[in-house]
This record gives C-alpha cells, structure tokens and sequence, in this order.
C-alpha cells in the first residue's frame, strides 16, 4: 500500500512539473523572439502597447513581461546607476504600459502563467550577455515566483478583478 502511494505521489508530481519541462521542448515564442533577444529591455516593452490595440493581448503579455524581466536584470546588475535615468524610465515603462498589460493578463492566471514560463524559457535560451549570471538568476527567480504566487492566489484575484468590474475569462 505504501508502494501505490509513493507511486501516486511521483505520479502527481511530475504533472505539476510536466507543462514547464513540455514548454522547454516546444515553446510558443512569438514572431521573431531570436532577434528581439538582443533588443534593449525598453524597445520589448513598447512592443506590448500596439499589440494590446490590435487585439494581440497574449502576444502583448510575452513582450511586457520579457522586457520587464530583462530591464530587472539589467537594475540588479547595475545597481549604482542615476535613479533618474533607466530607474526612473523603467518605472514610467511600468505605469504606462503596464497596467493595460495587466489587466488582460490577470484575466486570465493560467495562461499568464503559461507566459510566464514561455519568458523564462526564452531568458534561458537567448540570455541577455550585458547582464551578470547572478542578477539574471535573481530577476528569473521573482519572476517565478510571480508565477508560483499567482497560481496559489488564482481565487482571490479572481474575486478582486469582479468586485472591480473587470472579467475573468
């Protein structure tokens, strides 16, 4: 009996790992994401705003997050730059543009979080040079956990979007 149940634990284990391990097989990139890899994190982010306005929401959210993900990275690399040049346009970056992001993107948590591991599947496989292994493992990490958090709160933002009279889809 204990045998089954060991089996049925490992069993359920690799189901939570299975979507990210398929992923890094078969990734969903969008269009051109090799060559985007060498673009400054800002120039991925504006991707995300014309997207969202031609119906491209999911699209939108691969480049939003992208760029957020590479720009961290390049923060905690650089940590003794002028607050106000890349600090501060990171930050304005992230109230323009982020919001509109975002509010389609937490409609959906599942699929956010299928993004989420495509971004970091495309982190890995076209790494940013200009940045140190150790700010890139960082940036990564929150951005997983990001992914793991929102998994746990799925019915709480679910909630808080309705009582905000945006959908969940």
């Amino acid at each position: 009996m204990l045998h089954r149940l060991a089996w049925l634990g490992f069993v359920l284990s690799c189901l939570v790992v299975l979507p990210d391990v398929t992923l890094a097989r078969n990734p969903r990139f969008p269009a051109g994401a090799e060559a985007a890899s060498r673009l400054d994190p800002s120039e991925l982010m504006k991707k995300a705003l014309p997207l969202l306005k031609t119906g491209r929401e999911d699209e939108a959210v691969f480049w939003f997050y992208a760029g957020q993900l590479r720009w961290r990275s390049q923060l905690i690399s650089h940590p003794d730059q002028d607050p106000t040049g890349q600090p501060a346009l990171f930050s304005s970056f992230m109230a323009t543009i982020g919001p509109g992001v975002n509010e389609w993107a937490f409609g959906d948590i599942p699929a956010l979080q299928k993004t989420i591991a495509s971004v970091l599947e495309w982190d890995r496989r076209y790494p940013d040079p200009t940045v140190s292994a150790a700010a890139a493992a960082s940036s990564r990490s929150g951005l997983q956990n990001l992914k793991t958090s929102i998994g746990k709160d799925v019915d709480s933002i679910k909630r808080q979007r309705a009582a905000n009279g945006l959908t969940n889809r």
